[in-house]
């Protein structure tokens, strides 16, 4: 238990580091340094600072499917078949991911380009899956007419691109709480795709 806690408290410091400074601004240093401890012991406990990048992203990526997934059952109970829901749903979903640990969620969305090319590809192959997710819901709703026609691939990228931007600037002790930010963002999402 203390080895996890351990090996958690490190990524949590590097996540805020990575998130701060990126990660080739980061050096292992900078996350002993942040932890009070010397760099050597930190190889006790991990590998190489793309390890400690690896253990961010996939923990993220994971985060981010788990709610989709969540999201699209509860859609699915309170309107069945609508695009609608669930794409809101989804929406939300991804904010709440966002907004929940902002640090690991921000290095997600902008280091994981990072990675050596095996774990760059693998989490390429997940959020290209994920993106699908949404780009389904907008094909299904312009198929029934209550979206508007449009690109799908574009409409997804555009309003990911949007919502992912949380990630720079959204603070939990800021003035606007994270169920706001979510309202806020579903309605602006619903109104990007919506037929007029």
């Amino acid at each position: 238990m203390v080895e996890i806690s351990r090996r958690r408290a490190i990524e949590d410091v590097a996540s805020d580091l990575f998130r701060e400074h990126g990660y080739a601004g980061t050096s292992i240093r900078d996350i002993a340094r942040a932890l009070s401890v010397q760099g050597a012991s930190l190889y006790a406990h991990v590998t190489s600072k793309e390890d400690v990048l690896w253990a961010i992203v996939e923990r993220a990526a994971t985060r981010f499917e788990t709610a989709a997934d969540a999201a699209e059952r509860a859609a699915e109970l309170r309107r069945p078949g609508d695009a609608g829901e669930a794409l809101a749903a989804l929406v939300r979903a991804h904010v709440d991911v966002l907004t929940a640990d902002v640090g690991a969620a921000g290095v997600f969305v902008h280091e994981w380009r990072a990675l050596a090319p095996e774990h760059r590809d693998a989490i390429l192959e997940r959020r290209d899956a994920y993106q699908a997710r949404f780009r389904r819901r907008i094909e299904d709703g312009i198929a029934v007419g209550a979206f508007a026609m449009t690109d799908p691939a574009i409409a997804t990228s555009t309003l990911l691109s949007a919502i992912n931007g949380i990630a720079t600037w959204y603070d939990q002790n800021g003035r606007l709480p994270a169920d706001h930010i979510a309202d806020v963002l579903v309605d602006l999402s619903m109104r990007m795709v919506s037929n007029p």
